[in-house]
Formats: C-alpha cells, structure tokens, sequence
C-alpha cells in the first residue's frame, strides 16, 4: 500500500516540534502495512498536549470496510504525570459484529486481550495501559425494519510507549501493532507466522451502513 500521505509540519501549538516528535512522526509516516489497510493523516487534537500527530486507517475488502479506526500521537516534553513519559498513543477501533458474537459476555476481556497481545507480540514495551470495550447493538423499525440488526464493537485505550535513543518511542512498531489489532477486529487472519492461537472475530455478512 501506499505511505501515509504527508500533511506539512502543523504538529503541534508549543512552536517548532523537537527532535524526538519529528522522529516519532517521520517513524509512523514511513511505516508500511499489510495492503488490506488503507492509511492517512487525519487532524490532530489541539488541547490535549501540546504536539499531537494523528492517522486514521480502514481494513477494507473490496469496497466494505471491515473495520476503522484513529491513532494519535501525542508529545509534551515537559512529561506528564498521568502518562510517565513525554509520549502518549490513544486509540479508537471500531468494527461491525454479529449479534450473537456481540452477545458472547466474554467479548469485553478478549478484545482488550487483542490490543496488549498485539503490542507484546511485537515485542514492545509500554506502560500506563488503560481504556474500554463498548458494545452496542441497534435495531430497525418502520421504514428501515428490511435491514437485519447490528451490532458494533468500540475499543479505546491510550498507553505510554517507552523511549529509546534519544527519547524517542518505537512509534513504527507500535503503529504495525495497532494495525494487527485493526486486522483482528475485522476478523482478518494473522499477519505474521506464529500467530495462530489468536482468536478473530468472523467476517461480517456484508456491507452494513453506519
């Protein structure tokens, strides 16, 4: 697939980026994933520190997408006491279930299951994990009572990535372990050798609208 497209050099309000956000960006722009998933900057928020970087990306099938999501990239080098460091990653996946795999009461645990163990299989370190598993189903009547009931489950989380060299966080391999989460969440089958234990949820009916 094609690289992230560049956005310019608006990453932030605190005035010149430092060295380790430009690295940790330059990082997640040069990243390349498996070709099911369709990546691009997206505007980053601006009052949540005071540099941010974000992405947002699809699994896509055709013309359906399985599953989307967001990934920001946050800095303040200043540190922060809540994240113990000076980086942040925060997330949003959201992807379309079956109601009776919606219904499984273990689902909350196993998709929080899917985003540590993405991260420890990549061999990454982190720390300050924290976040929720929603699940939410909706129903048609009237008017739209043709179309079959749906059902939608939304992780999100943030967690600090622990520094290397220089300060900076190995912000590629962490953007290739939320993009396996992505892939799990669309019930796609494991990327790499060696992972096959990882439970996937099955592939949805077909397109449903949102």
């Amino acid at each position: 697939m094609d690289e992230p497209k560049d956005t310019g050099d608006d990453l932030g309000h605190g005035g010149a980026p430092p060295p380790p956000f430009r690295a940790a960006v330059d990082a997640l722009r040069g990243t390349r994933l498996r070709p099911q998933i369709e990546i691009d900057p997206a505007p980053a928020p601006k009052r949540l520190a005071p540099y941010a970087y974000a992405l947002e990306a699809a699994v896509v099938d055709g013309e359906e997408d399985l599953a989307d999501g967001r990934l920001v990239l946050l800095h303040d080098p200043a540190g922060h006491d809540a994240w113990r460091g000076t980086f942040r990653l925060v997330t949003l996946v959201r992807a379309e279930l079956e109601p009776e795999m919606a219904a499984d009461p273990l689902l909350p645990e196993v998709c929080w299951s899917w985003l540590t163990g993405a991260l420890s299989a990549r061999g990454l370190a982190y720390g300050e994990p924290s976040g929720t598993v929603t699940r939410a189903g909706s129903h048609y009547f009237g008017g739209l009572s043709a179309r079959p009931a749906a059902s939608q489950i939304e992780i999100r989380a943030s967690w600090t990535p622990r520094e290397g060299l220089g300060g900076v966080p190995d912000t590629g391999t962490h953007l290739v372990a939320w993009c396996d989460l992505l892939a799990q969440v669309a019930g796609l089958p494991p990327a790499a050798p060696g992972d096959a234990s990882v439970v996937t949820l099955p592939q949805r009916r077909g397109p449903q609208s949102r």
